[in-house]
């Protein structure tokens, strides 16, 4: 057991200044809604076996100078079944953190419905998940810790129904439980590394770090910045004059000293948390996605490309990164630096059209104000599609193309010695972008 903690030693792990809701249920009546033998008299042991009345423990408490409500399991009640007081327990403290404005920890620990109730039990899976839809439609992030184990409908409603979804180390993680899962399955694939590496969940962090590591994910996502976010300055050297011609802007952008995205975010963020992964099976790591706080304790989410060509996945962890910053009413920056799409067929088979559509419609269509800054490559569509309409920056040690040079000369059926000329005749240069007006303004180092 990786997380060996009950409920309210999960809660005490992260969370000052508890205050549980009241909730008076009354004796379990009979054996529940299908008679199933034995179960009042089960209900009653884990209840005096575990000093709770639920499964579920659900109050306030402080996290990081946060409020937040809690809804945390006890995997000793029942194996933290849910079953219809679960679910009736976990909606009210949803309801509640609507009406106070609060943002939603959940701490699983779950094997699934409680078979005890059948139907009744698997029906509070839909009750969870709206709840919390409306969490979300409410502009109040949702952060799930996933102990061990979080398997059914637990972890496919509030753990992965979650914003952001952090995991301990070697806890179980899975639809199937353990004892429903084909005979010769690798117990490897239900652990939560294995979620990690396939884009499922965020971050895997040990119980020691937990309470610093939430309380920086609520302080970035209840504190919006005010306003588009400025662009960054650039971080070439300042003495450097502009290109000369269009292979020597692209020559710059390639060059393997030039500043890339880490340096970019170092520069411009005290405090950073990153998502990862697109929830879809796919990890990008050329697409850094995250929240970042400014120098007056403000926040801004970023997206930024790291010089390498984008995946599917990429572009699908950035679109959910910017849809996640609108529900939020937090201001978006991106950093575009990319050769473009990757275009090998296992991105074609991973959905690269469909993925760069969705990015395009994400920035498109954000209420929150986008700034993207070009910080070295722009590789035609891979590029355009993390780039904001009429508030695109770049620096002097950049280029935005509609096509790379090479590729343009191979489409013109030029030799590749005339991909240079074939630079310049794209008027790719920072300075060429502003003339054309594709970009507002070229940033200084």
């Amino acid at each position: 057991m990786s997380d060996p903690t009950t409920a309210r030693e999960a809660i005490a792990l992260v969370a000052d200044d508890f205050t549980e809701f009241s909730f008076t249920e009354g004796p379990l009546a009979g054996d529940g809604p299908l008679g199933w033998p034995g179960y009042s008299a089960a209900h009653a042991r884990a209840s005096a076996r575990t000093g709770e009345t639920e499964s579920v423990v659900c109050g306030t408490g402080e996290i990081g100078g946060v409020r937040a409500v809690l809804i945390s399991f006890e995997f000793g009640f029942l194996g933290g079944s849910l079953g219809e007081r679960t679910g009736a327990r976990a909606a009210a403290a949803h309801a509640r953190a609507r009406a106070r404005r609060l943002p939603v920890v959940v701490l699983t620990a779950t094997g699934g419905s409680r078979m005890h109730e059948g139907m009744r039990a698997l029906l509070q899976l839909q009750l969870l998940a709206g709840e919390s839809a409306r969490t979300r439609a409410a502009g109040l992030p949702q952060i799930a810790v996933l102990r061990d184990p979080t398997t059914g409908g637990g972890w496919a409603t509030l753990g992965a129904g979650s914003d952001v979804v952090l995991a301990l180390p070697g806890a179980q993680v899975g639809f199937a439980g353990s004892r429903v899962r084909p005979p010769d399955a690798d117990p490897a694939a239900y652990a939560a590394e294995a979620q990690l590496a396939h884009g499922h969940i965020d971050a895997i962090v040990t119980p020691d770090a937990l309470r610093g590591t939430l309380g920086r994910w609520l302080s970035l996502l209840t504190r919006p910045a005010e306003g588009p976010a400025s662009p960054p300055r650039g971080l070439g050297d300042p003495d450097t004059p502009p290109a000369a011609s269009g292979r020597e802007a692209v020559a710059r952008a390639r060059h393997p000293e030039r500043p890339r995205a880490a340096a970019y975010l170092d520069a411009h963020f005290s405090v950073r948390a990153e998502i990862s992964g697109d929830r879809a099976g796919g990890v990008d790591p050329g697409m850094r996605c995250g929240f970042g706080r400014l120098p007056d304790g403000r926040t801004v989410a970023y997206a930024a490309q790291c010089g390498t060509s984008t995946r599917p996945a990429g572009f699908r962890t950035a679109a959910r990164l910017v849809r996640l910053a609108d529900r939020l009413g937090i201001p978006v920056l991106t950093l575009i630096d990319t050769p473009g799409a990757a275009n090998d067929p296992d991105a074609e088979r991973a959905g690269a059209g469909p993925a760069i559509a969705d990015l395009f419609a994400a920035v498109s269509t954000a209420r929150v104000p986008v700034t993207s800054l070009l910080i070295g490559e722009g590789g035609s569509g891979g590029a355009l599609a993390l780039a904001a309409p009429d508030n695109l920056w770049a620096t002097p040690d950049s280029y935005f193309s509609v096509i790379a040079p090479e590729a343009a000369a191979s489409i013109l059926k030029r030799p590749p010695e005339e991909s240079a000329a074939t630079a310049d005749q794209l008027r790719l240069r920072p300075g060429d972008l502003l003339d054309l007006g594709v970009v507002r303004g070229i940033v200084e180092n």
